[in-house]
């Protein structure tokens, strides 16, 4: 680097740019954010509602595989009696279909018909239930 052709960098003034936090709300709530944040952490995971990966809802497309209602009501049943043992990832067996499912998350990871399952191998579950 040539010494006489140092150039000054221009750092602007420091400003803080996050506003009150108290003050910023959620605009489907009308909550301040730290509160709907700490409700949300907070919140028992039986209320959250089960959901899908991106994965599984290909999975269930390619496999002709639908789940009604009183379905989904059956996997939910099942996710919540895995989380009262401590179970992490499951898999359920409902309907001739497999179902993998974080717990932990409430979300179903993906899902095989009994004609994809044969030679199969399920990993990273600790845990199987029978609906």
């Amino acid at each position: 680097m040539n010494p006489s052709r140092v150039t000054q960098t221009y750092f602007p003034p420091r400003t803080n740019h996050v506003t009150n936090t108290a003050a910023l709300t959620s605009h489907v709530s009308g909550k301040p954010f730290q509160q709907y944040l700490t409700e949300s952490l907070n919140a028992p995971a039986k209320s959250r509602p089960l959901s899908m990966s991106q994965h599984a809802v290909n999975r269930l497309k390619e496999r002709g595989i639908t789940l009604d209602a009183p379905q989904m009501e059956r996997l939910e049943t099942a996710v919540n009696k895995a989380a009262s043992k401590g179970a992490k990832e499951s898999l359920i067996l409902m309907d001739n279909v497999a179902y993998v499912v974080s717990i932990v998350n409430r979300k179903i990871i993906t899902a095989v018909d009994d004609g994809s399952m044969r030679d199969n191998v399920f990993t990273n579950i600790d845990s199987a239930i029978f609906v």
